[in-house]
């Protein structure tokens, strides 16, 4: 008689693994939040381009993993946004559809995929929750990335349904942290924000921020998103999404994170705010009830300490660092 097989181990394939949060994950793991029966597979777009459906599913037939964490997607800032929307979209339904249907065919117990709060409608109330997703459309200036990420929402639904599978997504605030991308035209605000301080400081210039300063956001830093993806990726059992982020009260102007980054990189120039330039959404402040009750205990990094590491960072390893 042959032998039962015994469950499978643990092997969680994490897509996007070289980006921001990606890279958070992988030193989380590292420093002893992986536990010994779980494997970390870590891959990039040099690995396979998951744009193609081929190179999607030989990826997944190679590493044959249990668990995913979905991070791939084209990202930008509010101009690349503005300009691209179209490439946003395609791009990121293609990889979307790629990544679940793999998932699907290979036999993947359970997927997290990451979605933004840029996906919540644009006219709305606050805080936003969970339930707010698909009650109008997203603000125009990043129409097609936030429409694809809302259609991952749709599918994990829908393979739910369909197929029992047990897909689901969470939807972070604005992240930033160590091996963002800090391109100044391309960007997210507070790495393009860090970089310009940076620049300012060498030149001896002001600091240009562009749009008035007065939109408000919530931050969150790489290493506690890595973290809580680790808590949902064990214990989080719904297929709705969740929201990762800070508390409301923890939200803050445009204008003030400038000034928290002067202050962390020890910046004393001129503060100058070019109006010419979009503001972009002026708030989506969500609410993080959901989690909170989920994880009631969890500590965020206060904001002024995650920045004050992330302009280190970026300040050590300037010269490689994306921008």
């Amino acid at each position: 008689m042959t032998e039962a097989a015994g469950p499978r181990a643990t092997r969680i394939l994490v897509t996007g693994g070289s980006g921001l949060v990606g890279r958070a994950i992988a030193q989380v793991v590292a420093d002893g939040e992986g536990r010994a029966d779980e494997e970390w597979i870590f891959v990039s777009s040099k690995d396979a381009d998951l744009t193609s459906t081929t190179e999607t599913r030989a990826l997944f037939e190679k590493h044959r993993p249990t668990h995913v964490i979905h991070l791939a997607a084209m990202v930008g800032g509010l101009f690349k946004n503005i300009r691209c929307n179209l490439d946003f979209w395609r791009r990121n339904v293609h990889i979307n559809d790629n990544v679940l249907h793999a998932a699907y065919e290979c036999g993947v117990s359970k997927v997290v995929s990451c979605l933004s709060t840029c996906i919540f409608p644009d006219k709305t109330t606050y805080p936003i929750d969970e339930s707010m997703i698909h009650n109008g459309p997203p603000h125009s200036s990043n129409f097609g990335y936030s429409y694809a990420k809302r259609m991952i929402d749709v599918q994990n639904r829908a393979y739910f349904e369909q197929h029992g599978c047990r897909f689901t997504a969470v939807i972070p605030t604005n992240v930033f942290g160590p091996h963002d991308n800090f391109n100044i035209e391309d960007g997210h605000v507070l790495p393009g924000l860090i970089h310009k301080v940076y620049l300012a400081k060498q030149t001896g210039s002001p600091l240009t921020v562009w749009g008035t300063g007065k939109p408000r956001r919530q931050f969150i830093y790489s290493l506690d998103l890595a973290r809580l993806f680790l808590r949902v990726l064990r214990e989080y059992d719904e297929i709705e999404p969740i929201i990762l982020s800070v508390g409301e009260e923890d939200e803050v102007s445009i204008k003030e994170a400038a000034e928290t980054i002067a202050e962390a990189m020890d910046f004393k120039g001129e503060l100058i705010f070019d109006t010419t330039k979009a503001d972009g959404q002026f708030k989506k402040t969500a609410s993080n009830g959901k989690l909170r009750r989920c994880l009631p205990g969890f500590q965020f990094t206060p904001f002024k300490q995650a920045v004050k590491e992330t302009c280190a960072w970026f300040t050590a390893n300037y010269a490689n660092a994306r921008k």
